[in-house]
């Protein structure tokens, strides 16, 4: 159950799918060069390696326990987690005017890749923490920031977000968590919020949580929500902790997999809470925190495929069984041909779902808020559910020793079924897609998006044959492909509400596969124009991706085309036995 991190493939995307230099000169980030990139890279990839993933199988078979309102961590997750926050890896990608490296968004999505990787369960824990981080940033009062910021920048306090309550999941509009003005700058929380990631835990001295809440006499429905903060524990005047707060963990899920990962229902009973933004506006100010992780998501679905398809390709190498083409008695199975194709196929689904997730996070390290927007909601669908398909994969190579949980294949699969589901299902993500960015703005975002895919055609096109790197192939599926999602998204800006509602998975999955193709494929150009000794290799990959996922876009044009008709000429009562 060994972990090592993909530091070429991860580098090489970072190098020539990313453009730092124009990241850097945005005046908002420190600078990266390549030493300090590299240095960062390789000590992520040791801690992930020496430090999260030895403890993973320990906390799927050990998970956390709940005793009088107090939630213990899984064997060594506290002691892992002090290593991390002695290494400040809470603080790579965190602004440097409240105390963060000040790094790009890209080299936090490369660096927790390996993190989630080798300890998926652990790694939600500082993921909820930055992206609490942000939100008290952007929102809060300069009194609140100055009390909770420095510690949880330093990892010494953790955050979680509670908006989740029985009757309110997908829609917070329901949200009956109550919120009274006490008349002294605090308020009195009372309710249950349930689902709450880490929402106890032993490893940090403070919990900080953002909660979302109603005042009386607000409007009803979403625009009647309020956040405040409250924390576990009150904090005194002089930064000490004070009392405990009056909530707590009531119950503990029992969860098909990220077994370490805490997930708590949490009883609210008049707790002491404080307001973050203005009254009646917390659902958009949460959305800051929301849409971070929604990106992160994504990238641990990629992460959780990454750790499954290492375990599959270490089994096919050392299980032996039949007798592959040309091959003799004795040969692994990693020579059958459907082996060697399902092994390609992961890595090229991870690599193109890898860079999705670095292209979201390029466009908002440059500001490009628009592109930030649509992408979001493909990183955090594509890179989910490739995650599921190739961890599902993994157990399929291992066979029956997949099955079972000696292998830890059956793990992975496990643990990548919450991705596509938590902050926001991948069908929330879809009409996410082709309502709030696609068709608000009439498709002008996906359109410049288009347009600069189809200059890379290009940039193949001129690199094809240089070094020997034949990229032929991938031009001609970049310009085909691209001419199936401009098709594609004509149909959805044209289309009835219903219609594109009936189709917008099947759009989103559209536009990830000829996104995921083509940017592989401009990427592997950059590389082979600036000389990378590694551009061969991932040529090799671009190129299946181009004659076997990409081309894949045709057939769900034809979906598409249909609309909403084949979902609703079937008669609901029919779903039944016939």
């Amino acid at each position: 159950m060994s972990f090592t991190p993909p530091v070429n493939a991860i580098g090489y995307l970072l190098r020539h799918g990313v453009d730092l230099d124009a990241i850097g000169q945005t005046g908002s980030f420190e600078d990266t060069p390549p030493d300090l990139l590299d240095a960062i890279l390789g000590g992520a990839a040791d801690f992930a390696r020496d430090v999260f993933a030895p403890i993973n199988w320990d906390g799927d078979q050990n998970p956390a326990t709940l005793e009088d309102g107090n939630v213990t961590a899984s064997p060594g997750f506290k002691s892992a987690y002090k290593q991390f926050v002695d290494g400040a890896w809470q603080t790579v990608a965190l602004p440097a005017e409240i105390g963060g490296m000040g790094l790009p968004s890209t080299v936090s999505v490369a660096t927790n890749e390996m993190l989630y990787a080798a300890n998926m369960a652990l790694g939600l824990c500082p993921m909820l923490t930055s992206s609490a981080i942000k939100a008290i940033d952007a929102h809060a009062s300069d009194a609140l920031k100055t009390t909770y910021l420095p510690k949880m920048l330093a990892g010494e306090w953790t955050g979680a977000m509670c908006l989740t309550e029985p009757q309110a999941g997908s829609d917070l509009g329901p949200v009956r968590s109550k919120a009274v003005d006490n008349g002294d700058g605090t308020y009195a929380i009372s309710g249950q919020k349930i689902y709450i990631t880490w929402g106890d835990h032993d490893c940090a001295d403070n919990i900080i949580h953002l909660v979302l809440a109603r005042l009386p006499d607000s409007p009803a429905g979403s625009r009647g929500i309020s956040l405040f903060i409250c924390p576990k524990y009150l904090v005194n005047e002089d930064g000490s902790l004070g009392d405990r707060n009056d909530f707590q963990p009531i119950g503990l899920e029992h969860k098909l997999g990220i077994h370490g990962s805490p997930t708590c229902t949490m009883e609210f009973s008049g707790a002491t809470g404080y307001l973050v933004g203005e009254v009646n506006r917390g659902l958009a100010s949460m959305f800051i925190m929301m849409n971070e992780a929604r990106l992160f998501v994504g990238v641990q679905g990629v992460a959780i495929g990454e750790r499954a398809y290492q375990a599959a390709l270490q089994y096919a190498h050392d299980r032996v069984q039949g007798v592959p083409p040309g091959q003799e008695a004795g040969a692994p199975i990693i020579d059958h041909p459907d082996v060697r194709r399902m092994l390609i196929d992961m890595k090229a689904k991870l690599m193109g779902a890898r860079s999705i997730c670095l292209a979201t996070a390029e466009a908002g390290d440059l500001g490009n808020h628009a592109r930030e927007g649509l992408l979001t909601p493909i990183a955090k669908a594509y890179g989910s559910d490739t995650g599921v398909d190739v961890s599902s994969v993994a157990v399929q190579i291992h066979g029956g020793m997949g099955f079972v949980e000696e292998t830890g294949a059956a793990q992975h699969y496990r643990d990548s079924r919450i991705a596509p589901i938590y902050e926001g299902t991948n069908g929330i993500q879809a009409m996410d897609l082709i309502g709030r960015k696609l068709r608000r703005d009439g498709g002008e975002a996906m359109r410049d998006l288009i347009a600069e895919l189809r200059d890379g055609v290009k940039t193949v096109q001129g690199a094809s044959g240089q070094g020997g790197v034949d990229l032929s192939v991938c031009a001609a599926a970049m310009e085909q492909g691209l001419e199936t999602l401009t098709t594609a998204t004509d149909i959805i800006l044209s289309a009835t509400d219903v219609d594109a509602l009936g189709v917008a998975t099947t759009y989103l999955e559209l536009c990830a596969k000829v996104i995921s193709g083509s940017l592989l494929a401009r990427t592997v150009a950059r590389g082979v124009v600036a000389g990378d000794e590694q551009s061969a290799a991932m040529a090799s990959l671009a190129r299946y991706h181009a004659l076997r996922i990409m081309p894949t876009a045709g057939g769900l044009l034809i979906s598409i085309r249909a609309g909403a008709d084949p979902i609703y000429d079937f008669p609901r009562d029919q779903l039944a036995d016939l």
